[in-house]
């Protein structure tokens, strides 16, 4: 009989960093030093992407590409996403350990899908560097995975499915049926689309809500139901199969997907 095996998370938004606000505010500081001003919602739009791709499509969106045409007059090339993205990384390896907490609610999750025998894997828009200063910060703070996949050394990252199938591989998963990729930004979705795995998007402490925490409990309920909605139907515009509000709701959701399964 089919049925999850694996779960794939996202790190970043989905497993720690509530609001994925570490690279946000290191895309916006990498810009502004070259005289740039990017909002948080255009830092937030390509998020997912591996980080140089992130730079690029920064770039490439039209207001910011004519304030740097403006500024300099010229088109940006090669040389300025480099340049960016080696601001970046400074910036980002000069805070990142300290947006490594688990998200609520994660922990106690992970550890009764694991009592069911569901293999944790991972995938991330950060590099195997970003990774070496997450993995083991997150680890203290008790979040702990069997594999953690970045696009180095594989073809391309997100959206394309190449770190969900080398999960697949290093944790010995054979079918694409028994396998959940859980997410939560837009690129998440299509990397799960197109791996051909359940793919499920989360809400609450996502890039794409983009709020912290504080902010989610002190917004009126009105307000924030109206922008949980918002991301709800992104989500499933783009393709999720299902998308839950917290991590809480995965084994019920995971238990749903096994009978459908078995009744197909």
């Amino acid at each position: 009989m089919k049925k999850i095996e694996c779960v794939i998370m996202d790190w970043a938004g989905t497993a720690v960093d509530y609001g994925c606000f570490a690279p946000v505010s290191a895309f916006i500081e990498s810009f502004n030093a070259i005289g740039i001003s990017i909002t948080a919602e255009e830092a937030r739009r390509p998020m997912g992407l591996t980080k140089i791709d992130h730079i690029r499509a920064l770039f490439q969106m039209e207001r910011i590409g004519e304030a740097f045409y403006q500024k300099y007059g010229r088109k940006y090339n090669e040389t300025d996403v480099q340049g960016r993205y080696a601001e970046f990384q400074r910036l980002l390896f000069a805070t990142l350990r300290e947006y490594t907490g688990p998200i609520s609610g994660v922990i106690q999750t992970i550890d009764t899908l694991r009592c069911r025998g569901i293999k944790i894997g991972s995938t991330t828009g950060y590099t195997k560097e970003m990774m070496d200063v997450v993995v083991p910060a997150a680890a203290e703070n008790g979040y702990r995975v069997d594999n953690y996949v970045t696009s180095d050394n594989l073809p391309a990252g997100r959206p394309y499915p190449y770190m969900i199938y080398k999960n697949m591989c290093d944790l010995g998963v054979s079918s694409r049926f028994s396998v959940l990729k859980y997410g939560d930004t837009i690129s998440d979705i299509k990397e799960g689309l197109n791996a051909g795995v359940w793919t499920v998007g989360v809400i609450l402490g996502s890039n794409e809500l983009g709020l912290t925490e504080d902010e989610v409990q002190k917004m009126p309920a009105e307000e924030l139901k109206k922008r949980m909605m918002e991301v709800r139907e992104r989500m499933y515009a783009a393709g999720a199969h299902y998308v839950v509000e917290s991590i809480e709701e995965l084994p019920a959701l995971i238990d749903c997907i096994n009978t459908r399964m078995a009744n197909e």
